[in-house]
């Protein structure tokens, strides 16, 4: 039986670690390449790192802060943000990256999952998909640029959102994840912009329709409050992996103890050495 995957993530603002509430409200969290490496040591499965203004600010991720982390970790390693060319994404690779996340680029050009994942294989390409719940009786958001059947409807449920969850684009949360599982992408991750850093647990309800509808793993992000939490992603959501940030860098729960908990309820995970 495969294994569910822990994952802290690593979000980078100016140089450090941070950590908001539904995008917002930023905090810091320590030094990106000290905490790599204690959760490295700590038993994580997997590393995301994310440069979360890196798109909205028109620049690259900071290939150096890649590079160090690169060196001094041992578990497979994400990076994402700034992210818009195949070059960009052999830079990220080249520096010791594992695997590429795109988003704002993937969506303003659609063509980017298909030709990277063909030039690099689809196990190092990760299309991240940041999205909100539509409110009820709320006008749609139109962008006639777009896809007519990526656009959100009257039965859509959920709408993604850009550049670091700034710009809202009119597109259909669960189309676009076919979509982007159709030309290639070899994982998703998922956030929930509603849930994140508020720790109340993910969003099931989206996780559970999408899981039932598409093949590629699933990466579980925003939301982790509690351990029983991360349980239920994978349980009620059937995600393949959980992404956490908050609970682990300011000490509430440890990979280990998480670890022990999803073990405990009967989910397969590796062993901490």
């Amino acid at each position: 039986m495969l294994t569910k995957r822990l994952i802290p993530c690593l979000d980078i603002d100016k140089g450090r670690v941070v950590k908001g509430v539904s995008f917002e409200n930023i905090r810091d969290a320590g030094d990106p390449v000290e905490l790599a490496v204690f959760y490295d040591k700590s038993g994580a499965d997997e590393l995301i790192f994310l440069d979360i203004t890196a798109s909205s600010e028109e620049r690259n991720t900071m290939i150096d802060v890649v590079k160090n982390i690169s060196e001094k970790i041992f578990i497979p390693f994400t990076v994402g943000g700034g992210i818009r060319s195949i070059t960009d994404i052999q830079n990220m690779l080249e520096a010791g990256a594992d695997k590429v996340s795109i988003n704002t680029a993937a969506i303003k050009n659609e063509k980017l999952i298909n030709q990277s994942s063909k030039f690099f294989g689809n196990q190092c390409i990760v299309v991240a998909i940041d999205f909100k719940k539509i409110p009820p009786n709320n006008p749609l958001h139109k962008n006639d640029s777009i896809d007519p059947e990526l656009a959100i409807t009257t039965n859509s449920k959920w709408e993604i959102y850009t550049h670091g969850g700034r710009n809202s684009t009119g597109i259909d949360a669960i189309k676009w994840a076919h979509y982007a599982a159709s030309m290639g992408a070899g994982e998703l991750l998922v956030t929930s912009m509603d849930y994140d850093g508020q720790k109340s647990g993910y969003d099931i309800e989206f996780l559970n329709v999408l899981s039932k509808t598409i093949q590629v793993p699933i990466i579980a992000s925003g939301g982790a409050g509690t351990l029983e939490h991360l349980v239920e992603a994978i349980t009620l959501g059937h995600a393949d992996a959980v992404l956490a940030a908050s609970i682990f860098h300011f000490g509430i729960y440890s990979i280990e103890s998480a670890k022990i908990h999803m073990s405990n309820k009967g989910i397969p995970v590796r062993p901490i050495q």
